[in-house]
């Protein structure tokens, strides 16, 4: 059991994750001082969210490349929310963010059940329509500090124990995402529905609902982090975190999450996350251009598939082995 734990997918990525702090600190010793540490969760934040919904549609052998359009989209809508009604109370703008978001899932979600289309098709066609709404509504205008009521930049940075409630927020959907995993019907579910669907048909299971669910707790959670990355950084654009959902699915991927299906776990999203977030934080310490960052992200990916692709193979001659030695 205990070797098991060592040698699991979570444990050599943390061990990866301290090796690389360990060698950064060679240079910068102030990269590991805990308030920095705690700056570069915080900084991760974002995309542990956005990793977590992407989770649980990989689980289910789809993908959502809109999860960043849907933040943009998501962001610029409570932004001109607050503009238009700055009274308007932070719950309720939470309240919005959430379920407009949800909603964008669902659109996702209902394409692919009822309709049939692959899911990277769904999502590359509404990555590109939600884009396309932000600049409709917003008129391709910016809407910036100075715009926004001081209640709605304060949430995302406002602190408590320590930490400001973006890493709570962060911290308290990796609780809950993990007990539903691993103690709901529906967490089960999606892995039942990912590993193996005829049988999960058999079982009752409808693949495409579950698909559905969870399309649209990705979008949730995508609407989610569009307020609280808007709060953070008081400006919303139509070109709001381009290209992140590179870093989303690099995240998964890393983490162990398998693109087949069936396989991964929030710890493992959130590890793969931080992998990121180390990285990103650490290239101007050692001197490499943040733009290098794609590049990282796209070489991890395709390092990390080779990986569960091989980790896999290895799986299959083993129970081989096991079945020739009764013979």
């Amino acid at each position: 059991m205990l070797k098991r734990l060592i040698l699991s997918r979570e444990a050599l990525l943390f061990g990866a994750i301290a090796i690389l702090c360990a060698l950064i600190a060679t240079r910068f010793p102030g990269f590991v001082a805990p308030s920095n540490l705690m700056r570069v969760f915080n900084d991760t934040s974002p995309l542990i969210l956005l990793a977590i919904g992407q989770m649980i549609v990989i689980l289910t052998k789809c993908i959502d490349l809109s999860v960043a359009a849907n933040l943009a989209l998501t962001g610029m809508c409570v932004a001109m929310l607050n503009t238009a009604y700055p009274g308007l109370p932070i719950a309720v703008i939470l309240v919005i963010a959430v379920g407009l978001g949800a909603v964008m899932g669902m659109f996702n979600g209902i394409l692919v059940w009822k309709l049939a289309i692959p899911p990277i098709v769904v999502t590359l066609g509404t990555m590109t329509i939600f884009r396309g709404i932000i600049f409709l509504v917003s008129d391709g205008n910016w809407v910036n500090s100075h715009e926004m009521s001081a209640s709605f930049k304060a949430f995302s940075r406002s602190e408590f124990l320590g930490l400001p409630m973006l890493s709570w927020t962060a911290i308290l959907a990796v609780i809950v995402f993990t007990l539903v995993m691993t103690r709901t019907t529906l967490g089960r579910g999606f892995y039942a529905v990912g590993g193996n669907p005829h049988a999960a048909t058999y079982t009752g299971l409808n693949v495409g609902r579950s698909q559905f669910w969870a399309f649209t707790i990705s979008g949730a959670l995508a609407g989610l982090t569009g307020y609280l990355w808007v709060s953070r950084y008081a400006v919303a654009y139509v070109d709001l975190a381009g290209g992140f959902e590179l870093d989303v699915v690099a995240a998964c991927v890393i983490g162990g999450i398998s693109i087949a299906g069936g396989i991964g776990t929030v710890g493992g999203a959130v590890l793969g996350a931080l992998f990121l977030g180390v990285i990103k934080n650490a290239l101007p310490v050692v001197n490499i251009s943040p733009f290098w960052q794609l590049a990282i992200s796209g070489a991890a990916i395709i390092i990390a598939v080779i990986v569960n692709a091989r980790a896999g193979r290895e799986k299959g001659r083993i129970i081989l082995k096991s079945a020739e030695k009764p013979a």
